[in-house]
């Protein structure tokens, strides 16, 4: 069942995105001409693809160089400009290189010069209005960024307080009931706050970070009731680096102990597994408490805010599954693309 882009697209990827703009425009430039070129399809493709690279590369200069511009001039008016001036420049360049030693210069022979006027022509047309189209796309996609980083950030506002007010009310049956452990479990949980909260605004966190919340919840968890909760954690080492939403692994055991050991009068077991496949990273969390048990509300709220962080961070290429164990107990599971964090946000 997928339940759940990364926000942002990689640097290389999104190089490799332009290269092969840049090249497919060539080539359908170069087939335009076909009919009309005296000199072969190669020599033609060869002016063409130049021609897309040097585009690409004064292009992508532009974006960064200079690094401060003056305020009045924006940078893609640079860029759309700098690509439209390098097409007559590189043609030039092309026909001046490609004229053989004592041969007439190319303006001299109406052939190359017909061939230098449609491809400096073409090339005008064509360059600055590609640039153009990418920059407003690359605007809709770093739009799209911010939308999605605002909705992450609320998530995360939801999420942080609900399991928060879930510790505390543990805590407080603790205290209720005159517990001798209820000053030592007190000590550990603001000891644990206090690692835990400045993380929960991250909008990104990795498996290690998320494996040493758990740890530090599960143990406070079982000093609370150490005769009803028994656990264990199996950890694939390779993906402890992997980048996932902020208390993901956390939720799932959070919800774990909520609903399906709390309940249990006889306790029970969790088994926390984090395995690397290859390009995949799966996270499971296995209960043998009262089993599965859906509201009017789904999965709840600790579960429904985790599918919609899945969402916006992977996509469809996330998935949650909740499931049902035999003979009793639930087995939350988030398979992820393994991924490491950009280490430029965090």
């Amino acid at each position: 069942m997928s339940e759940v882009a990364a926000p942002a697209i990689a640097p290389a990827a999104k190089s490799w995105r332009r290269l092969a703009v840049a090249l497919g425009l060539s080539l359908a430039l170069a087939l335009l001409l076909r009919s009309q070129w005296t000199s072969g399809l190669w020599p033609l493709l060869g002016r063409t693809v130049t021609l897309g690279l040097i585009g690409l590369l004064v292009f992508s200069l532009f974006e960064q160089w200079p690094k401060r511009l003056p305020r009045w001039f924006a940078r893609w008016v640079l860029q759309v400009v700098g690509v439209g001036a390098a097409m007559p420049l590189t043609t030039l360049t092309i026909y001046l290189v490609s004229t053989k030693a004592g041969a007439p210069p190319f303006w001299m022979d109406k052939d190359r010069m017909d061939g230098f006027m449609m491809l400096t022509f073409l090339s005008i047309l064509i360059a600055p209005w590609t640039a153009l189209a990418a920059l407003l796309r690359q605007k809709e996609a770093f739009a799209r960024h911010l939308e999605i980083e605002a909705r992450l950030h609320r998530l995360q506002t939801q999420v942080a307080p609900h399991f928060l007010f879930n510790t505390l009310a543990n805590v407080q049956a603790l205290v209720d009931t005159g517990s001798p452990h209820a000053s030592r479990v007190l000590r550990s949980l603001i000891a644990y706050l206090r690692a835990a909260v400045p993380q929960l605004d991250e909008p990104t966190a990795t498996i290690g970070r998320e494996l040493d919340l758990v740890r530090a919840y599960l143990e406070l968890m079982h000093m609370r009731m150490p005769d009803r909760l028994q656990f264990e954690l199996h950890v694939d080492e390779s993906a402890l680096e992997l980048r996932c939403p902020p208390t993901t692994l956390l939720t799932l055991v959070e919800n774990a102990v909520r609903h399906g050991i709390d309940p249990s009068e006889d306790g029970g077991r969790i088994d926390v597994l984090v395995e690397r496949r290859g390009n995949r990273c799966v996270i499971r969390v296995d209960d043998s408490g009262v089993g599965l048990r859906r509201t009017e509300q789904g999965l709840g709220t600790g579960l429904s805010a985790l599918r919609e962080r899945l969402q916006l961070m992977f996509g469809d290429d996330a998935e949650l599954r909740v499931t049902a164990q035999k003979p009793r107990g639930v087995r939350a599971e988030v398979e992820i693309p393994a991924a490491l964090l950009d280490v430029g946000r965090g």
